[in-house]
């Protein structure tokens, strides 16, 4: 029998090479009114930029640029809502990373209502239901990691010992166009290609094994991660395969922002909104450094209390599709997954949480907070122990 699941809302993809081409095409279906939300300076530092702007102003398009320097905060957030809602915008594009993806996705779905983005994240306001009307939304991602083109979620984060990383979520600020070329990852350095490449192999894992995973999430995730494992390193490397490796890493982005937008993530996740609002860690960083521990934290939870758990299967699966003896039993398939998660931290240079600034007098703190909803699809419910343990393994 298979279990009834439900897949929600997605955006309309366009992917490969060159397909920025077709963004006045798209956008002209909207109206001629553009917000553009982009990052500090890199994207409009690239000749993809000088090429866009051409075609947008022989389209005879009106645009904004507001830009947006790291992760964003909500008060980020309420002041371009409150500066850009007069100007009475056909379309909100964001082109950039996650960071800028999830503002614009906010920023969108706020122009027009007008009101705090701090009525409606989760878990730190009044959390009222959002009623819209969204303004059109187009997600032109410049990096491969946090699948934001694909999802519902504006990720907001306040820094400081009173810091949280909260989303706001609604089927509504789904994009409708994500526009997923690959040759604009092309100036990505390598700090960015690992910290970004390991968020979305986590997003692929944990949604593979999350509580909520199904059926469509499954042959998406598996897809997403064989992407990840012939991908990541050709591009990191760089050389005459980067190109087919950054194209292979923007596809697994993709598809890690649609499984976790259906299916939930978990344990990492779980940690990463504590240790991104309270440090000033980027949240690929995060997943890198912590995906090896939580995995085998997660694996020894169940072989103690569920032995006979599914996620044990899965993770088996993921060893042989990362290269373990196809004739291996699962233990030593698990086994060789977490050897080359190991690996691949060292491989990509991502530090331990002692060189980003987190002592162990941090952990009874980050435990507290780390129990939101990226935790609740982990395959088994973690003791605050275990949890401990994770960050102690990469402390």
């Amino acid at each position: 029998m298979i279990t009834p699941f439900s897949i929600a809302r997605l955006p309309r993809i366009e992917f490969g090479p060159g397909r920025i081409a077709q963004m006045p095409g798209i956008a002209a279906r909207y109206g001629k009114r553009l917000l553009i939300v982009t990052g500090g300076l890199s994207f409009t530092a690239t000749a993809q930029w000088d090429a866009l702007q051409r075609a947008l102003d022989q389209g005879q398009f009106h645009y904004d640029l507001v830009r947006i320097a790291g992760e964003p905060s909500p008060d980020e957030v309420d002041a371009i809502v409150r500066d850009q809602r007069t100007r009475a915008f056909d379309l909100v594009i964001g082109i950039g990373g996650g960071s800028v993806l999830d503002a614009a996705k906010a920023i969108a779905g706020l122009l027009k209502p007008g009101n705090t983005v701090m009525d409606h994240l989760e878990g730190v306001g009044p959390e009222l239901p959002y009623r819209g009307p969204a303004t059109p939304f187009i997600a032109v991602p410049t990096t491969a990691g946090t699948g934001s083109e694909a999802t519902k979620n504006a990720v907001l984060t306040r820094q400081g010992p009173d810091g949280f990383k909260k989303s706001f979520r609604d089927d509504t600020l789904v994009a409708d166009y994500a526009i997923v070329d690959p040759d604009l990852l092309a100036g990505c350095p390598p700090d960015l290609i690992a910290a970004n490449g390991m968020d979305a192999f986590t997003q692929l894992l944990e949604a593979y094994v999350s509580a909520r995973a199904n059926p469509v999430t499954d042959a998406l995730a598996l897809a997403g991660l064989a992407a990840v494992r012939d991908g990541l390193f050709a591009w990191y490397r760089g050389g005459e395969d980067a190109a087919a490796g950054r194209a292979r890493m923007a596809l697994a982005a993709l598809l890690s922002g649609i499984c976790l937008a259906q299916a939930g993530l978990g344990s990492v996740h779980g940690l990463a909104q504590p240790l991104g609002s309270l440090f000033p860690i980027p949240h690929g960083v995060v997943c890198g450094t912590l995906v090896a521990a939580a995995t085998r934290v997660n694996c020894e939870a169940m072989q103690a209390r569920a032995p006979g758990h599914p996620a044990l299967v899965k993770y088996a699966l993921v060893g042989r599709l990362l290269g373990a003896d196809p004739s291996a039993d699962e233990a030593a398939a698990r086994h060789y997954l977490l050897s080359t998660l190991e690996e691949w931290t060292r491989r990509l240079n991502l530090p331990g949480l002692s060189a980003l600034g987190v002592a162990e007098a941090d952990f009874a703190r980050i435990v507290a907070n780390s129990r939101g909803s990226s935790m609740k699809t982990n395959p088994i419910e973690l003791q605050d122990v275990e949890i401990e343990q994770i960050l102690r393994l990469r402390s």
